[in-house]
């Protein structure tokens, strides 16, 4: 019967509130006042505090105010990220059959409580720790808690309490998966009161991307440039005796305008909104961060089932051991494919589609497929008779047959000489681009049956399938292959299969490594064939891990899409994991990436949006590391030669929030063609040359500023920080423009979101001096000449700059060539 539905509910809310599961308006408060909880901003909040309390309120207000308006966009920016990745996880979420008030339904996992009777069958997560109630030929990965591989069979009964969890055969635990067999068991335990609950935090754990290691530590790098240069600031002033109030808040403030405070913010804005773009082209993100992964993908590891070909697996026809067309064949692979409880699959499909009679037979037992025997038998009862049929891969059906049914369908013995001839008739049927399947069956007074009892079998006929090519496959391909991104077949098709499929595709097939030639190599001699291989016939599970990791020992960039039980290994392996909405749930568990269509279009439109986030965030790094860092340098050297600040505590943040609206669209940025045309990796060299070339010409014109309005129209206090401050914003934006492409300026068109913010992020700045706000921030144009002054430095700027940027990027080009070769 199960749980009642009133139970049910009751139990769902009880487990919720013992799991402690935040409110959504808790969450999301932790998450606003973690914006203020670094400890530049505390040190800023405190200061203005103190600010306040000794009589500066208007500067104090005007700095808190500021710090306000750049915390909150940063909390909205992470907010919607965060609200967009829940529903786009909604699409994919694992559920489970129990049965409540002796129905079927289904629940997400989180719903699974204790009392709950679950269904399981291959390829299923446990959503609970479980006593087994029923199951057959059950076996079960148990890899995550005991680090063992190999399945382990499961079944019904009593063990002594005392029993060591690897040998509890009658019970099952949340975070393993059933790899073969049916069952059904009771829910003890859920949540964190499970084995895998306790021990959660550190099996849950992510290895960081390329892209999060690289941002990590480059961020570790400006923090500690940051703290010194405003360290070193503040005792120079104190030295020179000035105030020591309005020397900590100019400290401070130049910290935070050199530090990228707004990084994280932005990163997660881009990844969320490159999610968003993926989720249009079919593909959902599980995790953020591996889009950056997506990006620097540069081999593709795929099954064909689904992916090269349509998936839709039709019959062709059924033949007996002479290759003629058989009635019996058909019969006997209807009832093996009807009354089968296993996981649903197209071959079992497309069988049961040819509607044959059944009537009078009736399943008796069942011994259900798994990826060792590679055999799924089926035990039928017809007029008080029992009939075992067979049927899988033909090897493995005619290991457990010793006799074939002739062309008169008299049993004879299967000799030698039979077992070639039908391997022959495979390789054939092969050849053509069919897939063979054997059948057996035998008359057995048992009503049920173990694997014992699949031996000395008839060899009955062949089952040959066939599954088109996806129409648009080969153009896909292509399409993979300009993008800089090699396609590699892995299957478990013989190679003779998997060598038509290659001609077809137009790669060549003699580049093939076949399992058994695999088992023989060694993992050395592995890594140097697997980089020229393209396709892989007759692998086993496991080969598929060792293939992904000998590919990325040769420094690739691995992508692996797969949907059953047998790929999960290797697309927890590869570098960015991708499953489809239709696969089993450990294989969408342990994926990155979850397309909702099984198509390397829709696989490839997935990269060339991750190549765009990839690109954007890159964009704010180098502008942040060019103009910014640059720019406060530049009035960090300035406070120290000139007997007043260059720029107020209040200006330089102001600065700061100004510069850091345009980069928020950047996320929406258009990206040139020629960026996307080849994979995208982490350059730490590059953005540290990057930050020393523009840092420096930044700081030239700064300079250049500095002496006109200071040496050439002797103004110095509000004049001369005006004239900086509008040098400083409108460079910094103008900057963004130029680094965003590679192309001359004028050849790519921005983004309309980025351009419209940039234009009124300049004329907001331009007006400031004139608005009514002008006083409180200390801001004053002195006369007309000093605006020309700042316009022809700033335009001179943009002219420089845009040359330099082609050379920076022309010799970094160069030298990568020279380094290749």
């Amino acid at each position: 019967m199960g749980l009642s539905a009133a139970t049910a509910r009751q139990r769902v809310a009880t487990q919720k509130s013992s799991a402690n599961i935040q409110s959504r308006f808790r969450r999301e408060l932790k998450l606003l006042l973690r914006q203020f909880s670094n400890p530049l901003m505390l040190l800023l909040i405190i200061v203005v505090v103190l600010s306040a309390i000794l009589g500066e309120t208007s500067d104090a207000l005007i700095v808190f105010f500021i710090l306000l308006i750049t915390g909150l966009l940063s909390f909205i920016q992470e907010l919607n990220a965060g609200r967009a990745v829940e529903k786009l996880l909604q699409i994919i979420e694992v559920k489970h059959k129990v049965i409540r008030e002796g129905q079927a339904v289904t629940v997400p996992v989180h719903e699974v409580v204790p009392g709950d009777v679950v269904e399981l069958n291959a390829g299923d997560l446990i959503p609970a720790d479980c006593r087994i109630l029923e199951s057959n030929e059950l076996h079960v990965n148990e890899s995550t808690l005991t680090g063992e591989t190999f399945p382990v069979a499961k079944a019904t009964g009593i063990l002594p309490e005392e029993t060591a969890l690897s040998q509890k055969s009658n019970c099952l635990w949340q975070g393993t998966s059933i790899v073969s067999g049916t069952a059904r068991g009771l829910a003890v335990y859920t949540g964190n009161n499970t084995i895998f609950g306790q021990m959660a935090h550190s099996l849950t754990q992510f290895a960081p991307t390329a892209f999060e290691t690289g941002l990590k530590s480059f961020g570790y790098f400006l923090l500690r440039i940051t703290v010194l240069l405003s360290a070193f600031i503040l005792v120079t002033n104190l030295y020179f005796h000035k105030p020591f109030f309005t020397s900590l808040m100019f400290s401070l403030a130049l910290a935070i305008g050199m530090a990228p405070e707004l990084l994280p913010a932005i990163m997660t804005f881009a990844m969320s909104a490159g999610a968003r773009r993926m989720r249009d082209k079919k593909v959902i993100v599980k995790r953020l961060s591996s889009i950056f992964n997506f990006g620097e993908v540069n081999v593709l590891c795929t099954d064909k089932t689904g992916t090269i070909t349509e998936g839709s697996v039709e019959v062709f026809d059924m033949v007996d051991p002479a290759g003629k067309s058989s009635a019996k064949v058909k019969l006997l692979a209807y009832l093996n494919a009807t009354f089968q409880n296993g996981f649903t699959n197209p071959i079992d499909e497309a069988v049961m589609a040819m509607q044959e009679d059944a009537a009078g037979y009736e399943k008796a037992d069942e011994i259900p497929y798994d990826f060792i025997r590679k055999r799924l038998t089926i035990l039928v009862k017809h007029k008080e008779e029992y009939l075992l049929i067979t049927k899988g891969a033909l090897r493995n059906v005619l290991e457990v047959c010793s006799f074939y049914e002739d062309a008169t369908g008299r049993q004879q013995p299967l000799e030698e000489r039979q077992r070639r001839q039908f391997q022959e008739k495979l390789e054939s049927y092969s050849r053509e681009g069919l897939r063979v399947l054997g059948l057996a069956c035998i008359a057995t007074p048992k009503s049920d049956i173990t694997q014992q009892d699949e031996q000395d079998l008839v060899f009955t006929g062949f089952i040959l399938l066939q599954d088109r090519l996806k129409e648009n496959v080969i153009t896909s391909i292509d399409r993979l292959e300009k993008m800089g991104i090699k396609v590699k077949i892995i299957t478990g098709d013989n190679r003779y299969a998997a060598m038509h499929i290659a001609k077809t595709l137009g790669i060549n097939p003699l580049k093939l490594i076949s399992g058994p030639e695999l088992t023989s190599m060694s993992p050395e001699a592995l890594v140097v064939k697997a980089r020229k291989t393209e396709v892989f016939a007759e692998i086993e599970p496991y080969q598929k891990e060792q293939i992904v990791q000998a590919l990325k020992k040769s420094k690739f960039r691995v992508a692996y899409l797969g949907d059953g039980i047998n790929d999960v290994a290797a697309i927890h392996a590869a570098d960015t994991g991708i499953s489809t909405n239709n696969a089993v749930d450990v294989a969408k568990e342990a994926a990155d990436f979850v397309l909702l269509e099984k198509d390397l279009a829709v696989l490839a439109d997935g990269v060339h949006e991750g190549r765009k986030s990839f690109s954007n965030s890159m964009k704010y790094i180098f502008a942040t590391t060019g103009a910014t860092f640059g720019n406060m340098f530049s009035v960090a050297g300035a406070s120290l030669l000139l007997p007043f600040l260059p720029m107020l505590p209040q200006q330089i943040l102001l600065t700061n929030l100004i510069t850091d609206f345009p980069y928020l669209a950047v996320a929406y940025d258009r990206v040139d063609k020629e960026q996307l045309t080849k994979p995208l990796k982490w350059n730490i060299r590059l953005i540290q040359r990057f930050m020393l070339v523009f840092g420096l010409h930044s700081s030239l014109f700064d300079f250049a500023t500095f002496l006109t309005l200071h040496t050439y129209f002797n103004l110095r206090d509000t004049p001369f920080q005006t004239g900086w401050f509008l040098e400083s914003i409108i460079t910094e934006l103008i900057i963004i423009f130029i680094i965003r492409t590679r192309k001359p300026i004028y050849k790519s068109r921005p983004g309309r979101l980025l351009f419209l913010i940039a234009v009124l992020a300049v004329a907001f700045t331009v007006w400031l001096p004139f608005s009514p706000f002008a006083a409180s921030l200390s801001l004053t144009i002195a006369h007309v000449n000093e605006a020309l002054a700042i316009a022809g430095i700033v335009l001179l700027y943009g002219l420089t700059a845009e040359l330099l940027k082609r050379w920076f990027f022309r010799a970094s080009s160069f030298k990568k060539f020279k380094k290749k070769r």
